[in-house]
């Protein structure tokens, strides 16, 4: 078991029991581990303690955080015309959809180059084209994660090409931003391109509910399709479809796991905290 899984195992716990509001003690022999070696895991893997990031798992700390999103974002115009490229999230991230052409021909003539990577949240496949990233899933499994890709393109041509892909993959989870955007050429209808357009706006530390993405896009009646759209999307974690929850309360689904979406929530809690009290 990774350190990953081990958090993982510890969230889970932490979930099942949160009215409990479960102690270290519990917690660590939940998952096998001494109280001291599970508080420097954990610690080192949020940056936080357990106890702390017990408050980002809350109902009440997700309400409040789904009332300061929605300011950003209510202000935000979504065009997508994507044709030509779009430039979204403070030129960190470029959008560029497929021709309608790739879309239909399932990838025949395209070469596809595909890697394994590890994270904060477990291991992924990474998958690009010449223009860009355009599948980002974890997996448990290697194998099935390649068949996956492969049954998304039937017909295209697969690579296994590490050095390629793994600039984009440091880029993405470690901070190491390059001096250009990262590309991404995603295949989705117009409709699945608006919504994932909208995620990218969502900022590090917020949250957004589906009534709110809807009502973004100018679609305000469409909750379900864009939750539909939502859990379609192709490329995990960098388009944060893991910052969309329930208004009424609940975290909605997650297309790699429930547990992986609150380990990313609060992660990025803990993250935007550290950085503001580094400012104050």
């Amino acid at each position: 078991m990774n350190d990953y899984q081990k958090i993982e195992k510890a969230i889970e716990f932490i979930q099942a029991n949160l009215k409990a509001q479960p102690v270290l003690d519990e917690v660590a022999e939940a998952i096998h581990l001494s109280p001291f070696h599970f508080q420097r895991l954990f610690t080192k893997w949020a940056g936080v303690s357990p106890k702390k990031f017990l408050q980002y798992l809350s109902l009440n700390y997700a309400k409040d955080l789904l009332k300061e999103g929605n300011s950003p974002l209510s202000e935000v115009a979504y065009e997508v015309g994507l044709s030509g490229g779009s430039r979204l999230h403070d030129l960190f991230v470029t959008m560029e959809a497929m021709t309608p052409g790739e879309y239909k021909n399932q990838g025949e003539q395209l070469v596809i180059r595909y890697s394994f990577h590890t994270s904060h949240f477990g291991d992924f496949i990474l998958a690009s084209t010449p223009k860009g990233i355009c599948h980002l899933s974890f997996v448990e499994n290697p194998e099935l994660g390649l068949s996956l890709l492969r049954q998304e393109w039937p017909k295209a041509q697969f690579i296994h090409l590490p050095e390629t892909n793994e600039p984009f993959a440091k880029a993405i989870f470690n901070g190491e931003k390059s001096l250009s955007p990262i590309p991404l050429n995603l295949k989705g209808t117009p409709f699945q391109l608006k919504v994932w357009d909208a995620l990218l706006r969502i900022p590090e530390g917020q949250l957004s509910s589906y009534s709110q993405m809807a009502e973004c896009i100018g679609e305000p009646t469409a909750s379900r399709a864009v939750g539909t759209a939502i859990g379609s999307n192709p490329i995990a974690y960098l388009i944060p479809c893991h910052r969309v929850i329930r208004k009424v309360g609940g975290l909605g689904g997650y297309r790699w796991g429930i547990t992986r979406k609150v380990a990313m929530i609060g992660w990025e809690a803990a993250r935007l905290e550290q950085e503001t009290e580094k400012l104050a």
